[in-house]
């Protein structure tokens, strides 16, 4: 087991641009000493120059991924050049009551370098592999899919 803690702190200010209501700015210190600043997402009164959870949820799931994937392919013998990911998360009403982040879209892009080269079958395999090993993603109720090429 393994505990991972971060520091969230907010402090009561009016909204920038709208009156009577507060500031849902905040800053996320993580255990490196990083300060993040967050907010709301736009939609909901956030600032847009910061990042929101919903954001951060999809990072978390990407980079879980990622992770999972240079290692496996590291430990196979390919040698990844670089990576890259746009992923997509789609907050949704609920059919009971509320909202969620139902399902979340990943799209790597992947260069390798070196002699061995993946064939498609292996690619899909450490992909599969990454996706069911991913702490954070089973750890979330949304779907996650991977589209690649």
């Amino acid at each position: 087991m393994s505990v991972h803690q971060a520091a969230i702190h907010w402090q009561r200010a009016d909204h920038e641009s709208e009156s009577g209501t507060y500031s849902r700015n905040h800053s996320v210190t993580l255990s490196g000493g990083q300060q993040l600043n967050v907010s709301a997402s736009p939609e909901f009164k956030g600032d847009p120059e910061c990042a929101d959870p919903e954001q951060m949820l999809i990072s978390a799931v990407s980079s879980c991924h990622m992770l999972f994937f240079l290692a496996i392919a590291d430990f196979q013998g390919y040698q990844v050049e670089s990576y890259e990911d746009d992923p997509k998360g789609y907050l949704e009403n609920l059919e009971t009551k509320g909202k969620a982040v139902t399902r979340i879209e990943l799209s790597p892009r992947i260069t390798f370098g070196g002699d061995k080269m993946p064939d498609q079958k292996a690619l899909e395999r450490m992909h599969t592999s990454a996706h069911s090993n991913c702490f954070i993603r089973n750890s979330i109720k949304a779907d996650v899919t991977i589209n690649y090429l």
